[in-house]
């Protein structure tokens, strides 16, 4: 998505230092970075999700997009150099256009979790085991379209 750093023109870039937390997962702060360079970890519950090397990748965007806190915590592994957009809302009302992107970006990975969602389902079908109803709850997660809905588990302590 080096598009996106095509829209970050005049937000000065910053070094943020090995192993600094950008954002913390459960806080809400209104944040995106935009990675120019180097390498960003996704952690969803201390578990690494993904590691983004890619320049204009953006992590921060869904707390933003669903006005909640974050999702996933953002580490850097070795030094970064990120475009610190603090007043995120207002940076993508600012440019309209970013609005395509960010959307191309969240299809591709809603595309991504549906193609592995069919691959479960293949793999599991008439099972009649616990295998096979992963894959009906993960269909079920993807579809949710309520906006309150918090996925989790009655383990995870946020959700008592």
């Amino acid at each position: 998505m080096r598009a996106i750093l095509d829209h970050c023109q005049g937000v000065p870039v910053v070094t943020i230092a090995d192993g600094t937390e950008l954002l913390a997962e459960g806080q809400k702060t209104g944040r995106v970075y935009v990675l120019v360079q180097g390498r960003i970890e996704i952690l969803r519950g201390g578990t690494q999700v993904t590691v983004l090397d890619e320049p204009g990748s953006v992590v921060g965007e869904m707390s933003l997009l669903l006005d909640s806190p974050h999702t996933a915590s953002a580490r850097a592994l070795g030094d970064v150099h990120v475009h610190a957009i603090a007043d995120a809302a207002g940076f993508f009302n600012d440019r309209p256009a970013l609005s395509w992107l960010i959307a191309t970006l969240l299809a591709k990975r809603l595309n991504a979790a549906t193609t592995y969602l069919v691959d479960l389902k293949r793999q599991f079908a008439n099972h009649g085991d616990h295998l096979e109803m992963v894959a009906e709850i993960l269909e079920t997660l993807i579809h949710q379209q309520d906006r309150d809905f918090r996925p989790g588990s009655a383990r995870d302590p946020g959700r008592a």
